[in-house]
C-alpha cells in the first residue's frame, strides 16, 4: 500500500470525509489502539505477536487497516506511528491514568 497523506484528502469535503472515516475506522478497535502504543515502544512485529497472541495474519491485517487509516507507515519491516497514531497512542496513554 502507498503512503498516503492528509493533503491528498483537504480539497472537498467528500475527500476529508473519506480521510475520516479510513481513520476512525482504524482506531475504533482495541488492539488496533494496543499495536499502535507496541508500536510507539519500538516492538517488532515478532513481539507485537507475541505480545498480544496474534497470528502473523491477524497482525497483517490490523496494520494494513492502521496503515489504510493514516496511523502507521512502513519503514522496511518495520513501522513508524504518524502523528495520527502519535495522537490515538497519546489519547490511549492518559486515559489510562484515570
Amino acid at each position: 500500500m502507498t503512503e498516503e497523506s492528509w493533503s491528498k484528502f483537504m480539497d472537498s469535503l467528500e475527500k476529508n470525509e473519506e480521510y475520516h472515516r479510513r481513520y476512525h475506522a482504524a482506531v475504533a478497535n482495541p488492539v488496533r489502539r494496543k499495536i499502535l502504543s507496541l508500536i510507539a515502544k519500538g516492538l517488532n512485529k515478532s513481539e507485537i505477536m507475541d505480545e498480544l497472541k496474534l497470528s502473523e495474519q491477524q497482525l497483517d491485517y490490523h496494520l494494513r487497516l492502521l496503515e489504510h487509516g493514516f496511523c502507521i507507515k512502513r519503514d522496511g519491516d518495520s513501522f513508524k506511528l504518524t502523528k495520527e497514531g502519535e495522537i490515538v497512542h497519546y489519547l490511549v496513554k492518559e486515559k489510562s491514568k484515570f
